[in-house]
């Protein structure tokens, strides 16, 4: 490891105020409340001091920033092209240009060979000319912020249009326009404050779309007719309550367009007739506390109706068809089971096909697709699985009902992507398309699921990747990433940037805490609103367990994890510093009590399913007891520091990571150098820089730190 050689020596300190909160008898000092105000000159110039602190500081990683980005972008493809997408006149892809950023869509005329779904002519033939065309090249629409992020893209059913968003900032408001695909060119229409999901009409005439409101929350769906102006545009369905976010897609079938509502433990559905726009919404079974749903439109012999995975009187969901709503509400007394909960499976959706049904479930940890025939939803089915060691299978991009195959995708960590054909019939798997990774050997890899026992005696698993060559005897050091919360799982995919750690003898370990959905429902449960402390204690057993059975270098183990993966950061922080040498914050939500009481900050009235209502005394309490800006460790006790923010982020506020840095700096002056905030001050979005490259350089900048703190910055990868 080597000591930063910083020309600024000193980091910035942030001014103190008396603010104080006082909420059920308890005083909460606040003396970096000043913060908030992220537009205002004093706190701009606070954050480009910070920023300029962390450039000075990783001077000395600069040469070996570039090595990894060199190594990173070299497993890159040059030129990378999607799968096919096929439609009914055209296949449709992606390709990303060498050198470029971004991708463009382009699409061909759609041949179908006998007895498969594969377009007849090579995925490489995208530079002949003669049949590619270019529909929407995102390089072309990049501005000087060098920041873009493509929100919506949606072809309409008769393929003469696309709908495409772009957010140049990175606080996720997007510009909504219309391409005529024809003419390459793009309408008049533009609507400038729009939000994720959207939906096209059968005749490809009107467009739904959704609208945030000042708290970012998606509250209002809209229809607009194309060629017409936004001012003329027609209030579909608009969400009172401020725990709920409003979705809106279309079906499969074309036959209808879903919307749905949805809080943290409660949803309904609405269904509109896609062939007369006008003629709806109509909800497909009301609303009930604790109850969730989502609806997948199916053509029938004698007609058509919804298939629903539901939780309503199963924790891991069940299946159920319903009538589809035709002129009036329904409620779930219309409801018929049709495939029983199975405590070992969640169940977590449907997708329904003329040929079949597809279902997406995690069953013991791993995620599958089963197979199922229209007249046996409740049959076992044939189950579709990873064929890598830690891997998973996805559907891919299948949007023709009609469709005798299904896209899926497969890989891991390690293993880049693998798309197949799935026959719903036969069962039968044919390989279609591969990711490209230069110079990359997946067998110079291991991966194993490990379990260690937590605080309270539950198996908590890990999934642990590490070179062949890396012995698991305890000289090695380690990286432990883990999130855990909103049932959210960050599925294993093919990461350029990971082998780079690997071939330095680090051991990366993905921790399955409580709080994500990896083992179903019940674990997400068992790690949210008062059990939240299961989470922390998790993301400690498995670097405890990694230590005290001989695996890895008890003194060089690391933790990282992004938003609420910060948020467990701030935590395992506080409460064992002495367990890590280092800890990466990703714009971490660590002033939890504060942000919780303030319904203005966006996102606040959702989450409070997720996380508690501080204005309830017994819920105020749990979280104030985890809290990282209300709990800071000792001083003289704590390891290395990287935290990462951004001005423009709307998930979490620019002031949460600003505030913690500021509160440990003050509490503990001499560790302060240790302590680096990495914050974007222009452009750019909670999950970092936008484009290919500029992802992988920041990958570099994270995995530089990281190795230099672990002590193998000089090591030759293998």
């Amino acid at each position: 490891m080597t000591e930063p050689t910083s020309p600024l020596a000193t980091p910035p300190q942030a001014r103190r105020d008396t603010t104080e909160h006082s909420e059920h008898g308890v005083v909460r000092p606040d003396p970096y409340a000043w913060l908030r105000e992220a537009d205002s000159p004093d706190v701009m110039a606070h954050l480009v001091a910070e920023r300029a602190f962390y450039d000075s500081s990783c001077t000395h990683l600069h040469s070996l920033i570039e090595t990894l980005r060199t190594e990173m972008v070299s497993r890159v493809a040059p030129t990378e092209v999607s799968p096919r997408c096929h439609r009914v006149a055209f296949s449709y892809y992606t390709e990303h240009p060498a050198g470029r950023d971004y991708a463009r869509l382009l699409r061909e005329k759609f041949r179908r060979e006998a007895g498969s779904m594969t377009e007849s002519s090579d995925v490489t033939s995208v530079t002949d000319g003669n049949r590619a065309e270019v529909l929407l090249d995102i390089n072309d629409l990049v501005d000087a912020t060098g920041y873009l992020s493509l929100g919506v893209e949606s072809v309409s059913p008769d393929e003469r249009l696309l709908a495409y968003s772009l957010d140049r900032a990175g606080d996720e408001v997007f510009e909504l326009r219309f391409r005529d695909l024809e003419r390459g060119e793009d309408l008049s229409d533009r609507i400038d404050r729009t939000y994720y999901s959207g939906a096209w009409s059968a005749d490809s005439q009107w467009f739904f779309y959704t609208v945030h409101d000042g708290a970012y929350r998606p509250f209002q769906v809209w229809r607009h007719r194309i060629g017409t102006a936004v001012g003329e545009d027609v209030l579909v369905l608009e969400e009172p309550d401020d725990r709920f976010e409003l979705v809106v897609r279309g079906t499969r079938s074309g036959d209808l367009v879903v919307l749905w509502s949805e809080s943290n433990s409660t949803s309904e559905c609405w269904v509109v007739d896609a062939h007369d726009v006008t003629r709806g919404p109509w909800s497909v079974g009301g609303r009930r506390r604790g109850v969730r749903y989502h609806a997948e439109h199916r053509r029938t012999t004698d007609g058509s109706d919804l298939l629903i995975v539901t939780n309503d009187d199963a924790i891991e969901f069940r299946l159920m068809t319903a009538p589809v709503p035709d002129g009036a509400d329904q409620d779930a007394s219309a409801w018929i089971e049709a495939r029983p909960e199975d405590p070992a499976d969640r169940l977590e959706r449907v997708d329904a096909f003329e040929a079949g049904v597809v279902l997406a479930l995690r069953s013991g940890g791993d995620h599958v697709l089963r197979v199922l025939s229209h007249d046996a939803l409740a049959g076992p089915g044939r189950d579709v699985r990873s064929r890598f060691p830690g891997g998973e299978v996805y559907l891919d991009c299948t949007p023709r009902y009609d469709a005798g195959a299904v896209l899926v995708v497969d890989e891991s960590y390690t293993e880049p992507a693998v798309w197949s054909e799935v026959d719903l019939a036969s069962g039968a798997v044919t390989e279609v398309h591969h990711r490209e990774a230069p110079g990359h050997d997946p067998g110079r890899y291991l991966t194993e699921r490990r379990m260690f026992p937590s605080a309270d005696g539950t198996s908590v698993p890990a999934t642990v990747i590490r070179h062949r060559d890396t012995p698991l005897d305890g000289t090695a050091p380690a990286l432990v990433y883990g999130y855990g919360s909103y049932e959210a799982v960050f599925e294993p995919e093919w990461d350029p940037a990971l082998p780079s750690l690997l071939d330095r003898g680090v051991v990366f370990a993905f921790a399955h805490l409580r709080g994500g959905g990896e083992l179903g429902r019940r674990w997400y449960l068992d790690g949210k609103l008062d059990k939240k402390q299961h989470t922390f204690d998790d993301q400690i057993a498995v670097a405890d367990g990694l230590a005290r059975e001989g695996l890895v270098d008890p003194d060089r183990i690391a933790t990282r994890g992004l938003s609420a993966g910060g948020l467990l950061q701030g935590a395992v922080f506080s409460q064992r510093p002495d367990r890590w040498r280092a800890v990466v914050a990703e714009v971490p939500f660590v002033d939890v009590v504060t942000t919780m009481f303030d319904e203005t900050t966006p996102l606040t009235a959702t989450e409070w399913e997720e996380w508690g209502d501080p204005r309830v005394r017994e819920e105020f309490d749990w979280m104030l007891a985890y809290s990282p800006y209300d709990n800071l460790p000792p001083a003289g006790t704590r390891p290395d520091l990287l935290v990462t923010g951004a001005v423009h982020d709307p998930r979490v506020m620019v002031r949460e990571p600003a505030k913690w840095v500021a509160a440990l700096r003050h509490s503990d002056p001499e560790w302060s150098p240790r302590c680096l905030f990495r914050v974007e001050t222009g452009a750019g979005a909670h999950v970092g820089p936008s484009g290919r490259f500029g992802h992988l350089s920041y990958e570099a900048e994270v995995y530089a730190w990281l190795l230099d703190r672990l002590g193998v910055a000089a090591v030759t990868p293998r």
